[in-house]
């Protein structure tokens, strides 16, 4: 089985778990203890918890390698119950620039101004400050205010030759689908009520789900895909929608209330306008079909917590794709018809790239339409055409083959 990328999110760690997702539970069949083994070889017995849809114990798994919020577990299925996980920790921030002090005021003395026999004036005075001392005690304050002001600006160009960080973009794609970014998008078009079947039709067309209307207000979203997958949702637009016969009679899935993230509906299953806008961004990335998200509908509400953890799906197959084009640029780096040693290229892409996934890229590069490599003895490949003319290659092979695809109900080829 292929290793499985885990994005840790700050419930994980509060919790000294992992969830179980659609993409990741095949990993995890069976209930019980398992073996997390490290890259030190130090073996961590964890639980499947299948009816908690998690796997926990894993607070000191997290402690031993030092893992915060967004670091990555790439975990890698060796026989059954043991597991090799290897793990991808972001870089720490760089510490703030120490702050300016800032030169303290002389306290005020008591100073005699004149004085006679029978009367002393005095009055409270502060000791002058000089001015040299003055300016370099106010101006870094000045300064640290307002840098943007102070400071000469420098545009810096990008290095032709910069590698790609594979890690800092798999972190990138788990930030923009935090849960609050997901909020911030999702007000956006949460506005939109009286567009909820426009909504709904454009998430499913972008999911796969055929769109029909029972009754004003109902809308039915179909997974045609046989009698062992195919199932069926109602989402009603409004309560009022709730009381036509359709959806009594409906034989469906699911049924849920269509409402705002704000919005409780005591005792309805709930779907969130929020969620469906969070969940359209997402299928735009990439493909989200029905199966993926039929737990999703069974369990009772889909908000924008549900749409953060299918965001996680998301994040884990955008991170491949990530993957791929690491290997793909650093193998540009070679001239056609040279060698590649496996070992040594593992140690130019570092940690962006774990083992097991690099082979397996290798290997697809090997086989058709790509046949970029052909694989040697000890751990070689010879490199048979530089990677910016099998890019062209394969763009102009996909676009001949995309003249030739016909849409379902087209009679006709498309030249």
């Amino acid at each position: 089985m292929n290793p499985i990328r885990y994005i840790i999110t700050r419930s994980c760690l509060q919790e000294g778990s992992m969830r179980l997702l659609k993409y990741n539970e095949s990993c995890f069949p069976e209930n019980g203890p398992v073996q997390f083994i490290d890259d030190r070889g130090t073996e961590h017995t964890v639980q499947v918890e299948r009816n908690r849809m998690r796997v926990s114990g894993l607070t000191a798994f997290y402690h031993a390698q030092n893992l915060g919020v967004n670091d990555v577990m790439v975990i890698t299925p060796m026989t059954p119950g043991r597991y090799e996980v290897e793990t991808i920790v972001k870089p720490h921030a760089a510490a703030p620039a120490p702050r300016q002090p800032v030169a303290k005021q002389p306290e005020a003395q008591r100073v005699v101004v004149s004085s006679t026999p029978h009367v002393r004036e005095v009055r409270m005075q502060r000791p002058a400050v000089s001015e040299a001392v003055s300016e370099s005690a106010t101006l870094p304050a000045a300064r640290n205010e307002h840098p943007a002001q102070n400071e000469p600006r420098t545009e810096v160009a990008p290095r032709p030759d910069a590698r790609p960080d594979v890690r800092e973009a798999a972190r990138e794609v788990a930030a923009l689908f935090a849960p609050a970014a997901s909020g911030a998008a999702a007000q956006k078009g949460a506005g939109t009520g009286n567009q909820s079947e426009d909504l709904v039709a454009e998430f499913a067309r972008l999911t796969g789900y055929q769109l029909a209307h029972p009754a004003s207000g109902l809308m039915r979203l179909s997974a045609d895909l046989g009698p062992q997958h195919g199932y069926t949702v109602l989402l009603a637009a409004d309560p009022l929608a709730m009381t036509q016969p359709a959806w009594e009679n409906g034989r469906d899935e699911a049924k849920l209330l269509l409402t705002h993230e704000a919005e409780r509906a005591e005792g309805v299953s709930r779907v969130t306008r929020e969620a469906l806008v969070a969940l359209t961004d997402h299928a735009r990335l990439t493909p989200l079909s029905p199966i993926d998200l039929r737990g999703y509908w069974r369990a009772g509400t889909l908000d924008l917590a549900g749409a953060a953890s299918i965001a996680e799906l998301v994040s884990a197959h955008l991170a491949q794709r990530g993957a791929f084009s690491f290997v793909v640029l650093s193998l540009a780096q070679q001239p056609a018809n040279s060698i590649i040693n496996v070992s040594q290229l593992a140690q130019r892409l570092g940690s962006g790239v774990n083992t097991a996934e690099l082979n397996t890229i290798l290997e697809t590069l090997s086989r058709p339409p790509f046949l970029a490599l052909t694989p040697l003895q000890g751990g070689q490949y010879l490199l048979r055409m530089g990677m910016g003319d099998l890019l062209s290659e394969l763009s102009e092979y996909a676009l001949g083959v995309r003249r030739r695809v016909r849409t379902p109900g087209q009679t006709e080829l498309v030249h």
